[in-house]
């Protein structure tokens, strides 16, 4: 198991994977196919704990119109996807499809409630202001490019409708945003959006240990 909560080997992640996390057949199926990924990529699958409540919170606020900034395999994607009602939709960025199993989008019935946006998400996050205007969003997960967190998060105010939610992911990147000694570009630019958004008076937050730390903000 390649998810960050189901391969713990803490008794309370354990405890807590197994009297909470429902996997699908096809999440399932994603999770392992990410696994014979090479190197270090299998790590950047989404937590599936993180999923999983980002399917409840859409769940409540009957949201119809998301966007994520960051597909990968598309884990994330159909786990958001799963719970849109049918006239939902979710915008995914990502530079490119390498990695991306709409297969199995299709097989699980979702794949007509996702568009794929390839290319720079800075640019397709522009493109989708232009053609829906500000406000037009509920709901905008980002877990992308950390070098570019702040511009997608200014973006991500502009897109989401009042009373919707930012989630930022990786904002503890693992214990790093602590270590003074680390002052690599990816952890600098995560300590960035995370005292950026801490000072951003247009939303309420709620940082939380959720996954890799999973920042939480209500558009005013």
């Amino acid at each position: 198991m390649v998810s960050k909560l189901g391969s713990s080997s803490d008794p309370i992640d354990r405890y807590i994977f197994e009297h909470s996390i429902r996997l699908t057949d096809e999440q399932n199926e994603i999770i392992q196919y990410t696994s014979t990924l090479p190197g270090r990529l299998p790590r950047m699958l989404g937590s599936v704990d993180e999923a999983q409540f980002f399917q409840l919170i859409i769940q409540s606020m009957g949201c119809k119109r998301c966007i994520e900034i960051g597909t990968f395999t598309g884990y994330t994607a159909l786990a958001i996807a799963s719970v849109l009602p049918s006239d939902g939709h979710l915008f995914t960025c990502d530079i490119d499809d390498q990695y991306i199993r709409q297969d199995i989008w299709k097989k699980a019935g979702v794949d007509e409630k996702i568009t794929v946006k390839l290319g720079p998400a800075v640019d397709s996050l522009k493109t989708l202001l232009e053609e829906n205007g500000p406000e037009s969003f509920d709901f905008i997960f980002i877990d992308a490019d950390k070098a570019n967190y702040l511009e997608y998060y200014q973006l991500a105010v502009e897109l989401v409708r009042v009373n919707g939610l930012v989630a930022i992911d990786n904002t503890l990147w693992g214990g790093k945003v602590i270590d003074e000694t680390d002052t690599s570009k990816e952890t600098e630019a995560i300590r960035k959006i995370n005292n950026f958004v801490r000072d951003d008076p247009r939303v309420d937050i709620s940082f939380l240990r959720l996954g890799d730390g999973t920042t939480l903000c209500r558009k005013k």
